[in-house]
């Protein structure tokens, strides 16, 4: 294997590791601020379902990413190199000031930015790029009626009961929820990384004439992604389970299920979201369920601006590393 192709797998597991670690918030947050798993339990709770979600999902997310946003014919390590640290840079930059952003659209952004500067707007798959931008919306909306869909069941279901009398059902009740949105975070997330290594070793010439998945790639993309998991981005855990809205057990177990569903739909159809989009929508549903001004809006607000943010700023870093690596 040349030198580059292993330096540019080496940075794209490092993406990877960071995309977990900069959503482990994601996982974690609900379960820590409802205080039913410690912050060191609640991670390896998450890494360990980050990890075998490849036992459960197909690579539809991997070829979409892989093939999917920028024409594969396009493909060299030059946009690979750019597109990894237009993305890297975005993810530190916004875990650095606690704001839970996508991993999935700076890696998106990036890919973007390093096309077009590499051959315009013909490289680009509109398909692909538009179903995803669709889903920046669509997602949080998504997540937000089926956290509203689940708290509501559930309030309707214990209508009957006081908070005590059902808290100790949703804790271990939250063991569950947390469980099913980390499968779907890792089954839907560490495809994207899949893809960018599959579209390199492509490229080089070392997958034929067919694009696919190596079992290896699978298996070192979930690896990195659960040990991201397991380092915590602690800044965004603080922003997703306390300052977006207050969270009891019930209303995490709400939150985290309606997102699980909607990362297992999106997983299905190949559409790579993005799992802090969901969870956060959910969030806000479960939260609104008791009153509106349970949920922080003005948080909401610097969260949506920093998601209609990340695929100009990945683009805008990208473009300008292609242009510097593509001199050299």
């Amino acid at each position: 294997m040349d030198w580059s192709v292993f330096f540019l797998i080496a940075l794209a597991l490092g993406f990877d590791f960071l995309n977990g670690f900069h959503d482990s918030a994601n996982s974690i947050a609900t379960i820590v601020s409802t205080r039913v798993l410690t912050p060191r339990q609640a991670v390896l709770w998450a890494a360990f379902f980050n990890f075998i979600a490849f036992l459960f999902f197909g690579l539809h997310v991997a070829g979409t990413i892989g093939k999917g946003i920028v024409d594969i014919s396009v493909m060299d390590s030059h946009i690979i190199f750019a597109t990894l640290i237009g993305a890297c840079a975005w993810d530190i930059i916004t875990w650095w000031v606690g704001l839970p952003t996508s991993s999935s659209h700076a890696l998106m952004g990036g890919l973007i930015g390093a096309a077009l500067v590499k051959s315009g707007t013909v490289a680009l798959v509109w398909k692909g790029i538009l179903t995803t931008i669709a889903f920046i919306f669509i997602s949080p909306v998504l997540g937000l009626v089926l956290g509203l869909v689940f708290g509501s069941a559930v309030h309707w279901i214990f209508r009957g009961k006081a908070p005590s009398q059902v808290d100790h059902i949703f804790r271990k009740g939250q063991l569950f929820s947390a469980a099913l949105y980390s499968l779907g975070h890792g089954g839907n997330d560490a495809q994207k990384t899949m893809g960018i290594i599959a579209g390199l070793l492509f490229s080089a010439g070392m997958l034929g004439d067919a694009f696919y998945i190596p079992l290896w790639v699978v298996l070192a993309c979930h690896g990195a992604i659960a040990l991201g998991t397991m380092s915590g981005g602690w800044r965004i855990v603080k922003t997703m389970g306390q300052k977006v809205a207050k969270l009891k057990p019930v209303d995490g177990f709400c939150a985290e299920s309606g997102a699980a569903v909607s990362l297992f739909i999106a997983s299905s159809l190949g559409i790579p979201v993005s799992t802090t989009h969901t969870i956060t929508g959910s969030i806000m549903g479960v939260g609104s369920l008791r009153r509106l001004t349970a949920v922080r809006w003005g948080v909401a607000g610097q969260i949506l601006w920093a998601w209609i943010l990340t695929i100009p700023c990945a683009a805008f870093i990208s473009a300008a590393t292609y242009a510097l690596s593509a001199r050299f």
